[in-house]
Formats: C-alpha cells, structure tokens, sequence
C-alpha cells in the first residue's frame, strides 16, 4: 500500500496546488491561450501576427482630459473600469492585476489638445469603444477555440473526500471515517475513440473499537471505439475545424475593420475640417458685405445710389450673419461627434490640426495643373459652331485612377471578405459530409476492465486491499444501431445541401459587390477629380467677378445687386471647392479600402497602397 498511500499524498499537494490559484492567475492563462492561437491565425492569414491585448490603459486619455479638464463626470466608471471604487468584496488587483505600461501622448491634456490625422487614427485605436469591441469579439473567438481544441486534450479530475459515519447495531455504537481521493483522465481520439481511467484509493478507520483501519485501491478503465458512422476524423474534428475556421473569420473581420474604421476617422476629420473652412469663408464673405454696405451707404447719402439697393445690402448682411452663425454650430456639432468616435469626452478641449487642409491645397495644385475645362482663350469659335465634348478621362489623374480591370483583379486577390465567403463555401461542403455520416448505421466497440477493492467503515477490519492483474475481469461489447428511422437526419442531410447553394450563390453575390464597389468608387474618384478642376476655376473666375464688380459699383457702373450676387458665387465656389478636395482625398481612401490595400498597423496607423 506504500504506492497508494503516495498517490493519495501527490494527489493531495496537486489539488491544494491548484486551488491556491487566484482568479487572476486564470485570467492571465486565458490571455496567454488568445493571444497565442490570435497569433498561429494572424500568422495563416496574413503572413505576420501582431500582438492584441484588449485590456485599456490605465491612464487613458478619456481620463487625463475628464480629470486634468475639470470635466463633469456622473460616476467613477466615466473614467474606466480601474477607476471603480473597491469594496471589501470588490478588489481591482485580484481581476486585473497591475496596469499596463501606458505611453503617454506628445500632448498636455489640460491644454487643448491639437490632433493630426495620424494622432486621431491612433487615439481612435487607443480609446474608441468600437474599436474595443472589435478586439474583445476576435479575442473571445481564440478563447472559443481553445475550448474545442480542450476536447482533444487530456482531461483530468480529481476529488477528496472526507466521510464521517456512526451507528447502533444493538452491541454498542460504532463509529469511524473513511477518506478517499478519485482521480481520473479522460481522451477523446479523432477518430472518434473515447478513453476514461480511474482509480480511487480509500482509509477507512474505526474510531471506536479497536481502531481498525483498511486500505482500498480500485481502478478501472474504459474504451468507446465507433467503427461506422462518426468514425471519421474530418467527421469527429468538425467541431474543432469550424472553431478554427471561426478564428480566421473574426481575423478577416477584425482586419476589414480596422480599414473601415480608419477611413471613417479620415472621413469625419476632413469632414469637420471642411466644416471648419466654412466657417472661415462665411466669415471673410460676412466681412466683405459689412464692407459693401458701408460703402453703399456712402454712395446712397451722396444720391449715386438708390435707397432700396442699399437696403438689398443690408438684407444680404443679414443673411450672412445668419450663415455664419449656423457654420459655426454644424462645425461644432461636427467636432462633437468626432471626439465621441474616437472615444473622448465632447465637451473636452480638442481641436485639429489644419495640415491635412494645406496637403489638400496641394493636391488642388497638381490635379488642376494646366488644365482649364471652359477655356476661351485664343481663337473662338463662331456660337453656332458644332460643339464638341470632352469626357471626362483618368488622364492627369492620381496614381489610384487605374484601370477598372486591374483594380477588379486587385481587389479579389486581397479583399478578406471575399477569402471568407470562398472559405464559408468549404465550411457548407464539410457540413455535407457530416451530414451524410449521420445517415449511417452505428457500429460501436465497448471495452471495460477493473481491478482492486474498495473499503467503507463496514470494511475498515478487512485485509489492505491488493491489486491482484490475474483476476482483473475484462469486458467487451459490440453494438449495431441500424439505420431504420433516419428522417431527421435525411432532412439535415437535404437542408445541408441546399445551404451549400446557398453558400456558392452568398460568393457569387459578394464577389458581383466586390467588383461594383471598386467600379463605383472609381467613378467617384473620378468624379471628385472634375469637380476639382472645375471648382478651382470657379474660384478663380469669382475672385476676378468680385474685384471687378467692386470697381464697377464704385464707378457707378454696376448695381449693388451685381456686386451681391458676385460675393454668393465666391462663397458658393470656395466651399464646393474645399467639399470637392474632401471629396477626392475620401474617395483615395475608399478606393484603397474597397481594394484590400490599405495597410493597419496595431496602433491604428495605415500605410498607403501605391501601385
């Protein structure tokens, strides 16, 4: 018995050994487990794995704003889940440990924090709550995985126990106790095969009396070993290759997300920067008409003038003011929404940068080099003439305007969306399969066999139990299901092919959208492209209107109404202008999104595709 007494002992230290583990020690095996089968599916899909980590900083910038800001805030959870106030029951280091290391911005945040385009992109990925989500749902795929891939693994259990028993048989009372400890290990094979052993060893003591005391050792083994239906390995691990593939999917996802996600921020910060611009050119063109009434009140008291011309004037001042009031709230309005997309208070002291304008201006400068779409210089031709039209083409354009063929062809090597329906496709055929296995009759080999005693209270006189091999008894068994009613299974059968239709019909459809998307955002880029050229003359034109009109009006040679209308087409042309670049730079981006280029570090920054 010296052998059962060791393994009761080992058992021991190994079961106190584990329930000394904290919560936080399996928290931290379960970020282990994620993060590495993350990595083995970044890795198949992309070629490289980046760490994810889903924990937020400790010191986030939500924080610093609401705190070094003075912000209101209703409640502690305001400032995150480390913020929560603890309680004798509530303790943050037993569930989250230490912090992470936090990297502090290049930023004081009780200031007003100024951000560039590429700040925004990497505080959207540090603090936007849609971008947390995206990571918690690709991590909890990897903690899916880990599950299934555990019914392959050995398992094992283990259980003490300590009874206490006492009784009158008529002689006189007996008591005594018994202690036991069951161990066992359970495999499940791909091939179907279920393995379970145990053994269990008992001290039963007599506490009265003559304090007897008996050990007991019993073990037994068991096999389970299907030779027809779910025999089959592809069958058995279907389970586990579809948490797999769900693995790659939430990759995919997590993946197409971080393009769409970044393109929004790029989308809503041009878009607050062209609402911004508008206020400056409602405000240049309010300061124009307060001078244009000023003067026309100088020419009305002197009669070169009519009284209701100046009244137009001021009418026209009015409306301006009203216009410039309202682009002063759509632009804060607009900045609003755009610190909550990045996951920032609204009220909080944030602005932008306006470098990304002044790269606009430049591309304004490249695209309209040279180029006139309404030009009358030179020879004109006679106002019958035949009238000739130019379409639109991708000469002159950016390096992205490319052929629609070749951008097809990019983009269904490199959409991710479109990997998944493909792979789906292989997902409905092996769901077929399983289908059709089930159709099939169950053949079943049963083994079992056992050896030793066990020992109660009863038994605790008895002799030490022995483990005798030559009287191990050894049991088999083999059964036969035939397949005599199978009509929910036929049915599956039949439903499973019809989803795989359905599956090669999803890829046609997707793949029909892959090519549309791409066709159409080039024409949106080619569009926005024209829109430039023309709007950039526009501007140009209005400008000259504007100072010659001015001349005119005070030589008494045009009417304040001229004058007026010339300042509408200014303003009308400088903010289609700013809306045209917006337009153009959204649509670069779109195109490289829609394509499948557009790189996505791990801190949100995007590297540019340039063919």
């Amino acid at each position: 018995m010296r052998y059962a007494v060791q393994a009761m002992g080992t058992g021991m230290l190994l079961l106190a050994a584990v329930g000394c583990r904290s919560p936080l020690d399996y928290r931290n095996e379960a970020d282990e487990v994620a993060i590495r089968n993350m990595a083995e599916a970044q890795a198949k899909v992309l070629g490289a794995a980046e760490t994810i980590r889903i924990d937020s900083p400790a010191n986030t910038l939500r924080r610093r704003l609401l705190l070094d800001q003075l912000l209101p805030q209703g409640d502690p959870a305001s400032q995150g889940v480390r913020a929560l106030p603890e309680s004798a029951r509530w303790k943050l280091d037993d569930h989250y440990g230490p912090p992470p290391p936090d990297q502090p911005p290049p930023w004081q945040a009780g200031d007003t924090v100024q951000l560039t385009l590429v700040q925004a992109l990497e505080v959207g990925a540090r603090n936007s709550r849609e971008y947390q989500d995206a990571k918690e749902q690709l991590f909890q795929s990897a903690l899916a995985l880990d599950l299934e891939r555990d019914e392959f693994r050995h398992t094992f259990s283990g259980l003490l126990r300590e009874a206490f028993s006492s009784s009158n048989d008529g002689g006189g009372r007996i008591s005594g106790s018994r202690t036991s400890a069951d161990f066992g290990v359970t495999r499940v094979f791909k091939n179907g095969a279920e393995l379970t052993s145990a053994i269990a060893v008992d001290l039963a003591k007599l506490l009265t009396g003559d304090h007897g005391s008996s050990w007991g050792v019993y073990a037994d083994t068991s096999i389970s070993i299907p030779l027809l239906r779910g025999s089959d390995e592809i069958i058995v691990t279907e389970p586990l290759t579809q948490a797999e593939q769900n693995l790659l999917y939430a990759v995919y996802g997590f993946e197409r997300f971080k393009r769409t996600f970044a393109v929004k921020v790029a989308s809503q910060y041009f878009g607050v920067l062209r609402y911004r611009q508008r206020v400056h050119n409602q405000e240049e063109s309010y300061r124009r008409l307060v001078t244009s009434t000023r003067r026309a009140r100088r020419l009305a008291d002197s009669g070169s003038l009519p009284e209701f011309q100046f009244a137009q004037s001021i009418q026209n001042e009015l409306q301006a003011r009203s216009n410039w009031v309202s682009a002063m709230q759509s632009y804060a309005s607009s900045l609003d929404s755009f610190k909550i997309l990045l996951g920032l208070p609204p009220d909080a002291r944030v602005d932008l940068s306006s470098e990304e304008l002044d790269e606009l201006g430049k591309r304004a400068a490249e695209l309209t080099k040279n180029i006139q779409v309404a030009d009358y210089s030179g020879e004109i031709p006679p106002a019958d003439a035949p009238v000739d039209l130019v379409p639109p083409s991708r000469e002159g354009g950016g390096p992205l305007e490319m052929d629609p063929d070749q951008a097809v062809r990019i983009a269904l090597d490199h959409r991710l969306d479109l990997r998944q329906s493909r792979e789906a496709v292989g997902d409905a055929q092996r769901q077929v399969l399983v289908a059709a296995d089930n159709l099939r009759a169950d053949l079943t080999l049963l083994g079992e066999t056992s050896i030793g005693e066990g020992r109660t209270v009863g038994s605790a006189d008895s002799d030490n139990a022995r483990l005798r091999p030559s009287r191990m008894p050894v049991d088999g068994l083999l059964t036969l299901d035939l397949p005599l009613h199978r009509i929910s299974e036929r049915n599956y059968y039949r439903n499973r092919l019809i989803a795989l239709e359905q599956a090669v019909r999803d890829y046609q459809g997707l793949e029909d959208e892959v090519k549309l998307e791409v066709r159409n955002q080039l024409r949106t880029l080619l569009e926005a492209r024209e829109n430039v050229v023309i709007q950039s003359q526009a501007v140009r034109l209005a400008e000259e209107n504007v100072k010659s009109t001015d001349m005119f009006l005070q030589a008494g040679r045009a009417a304040i109404r001229d004058m007026l209308d010339a300042e509408d087409a200014l303003l009308s042309a400088r903010n289609s202008l700013d809306s045209a670049l917006v337009n153009y730079r959204i649509a670069e981006l779109a195109l490289q999104r829609d394509l499948g280029v557009l790189g996505i570090g791990p801190d949100g920054m995007w590297q540019e595709y340039r063919p």
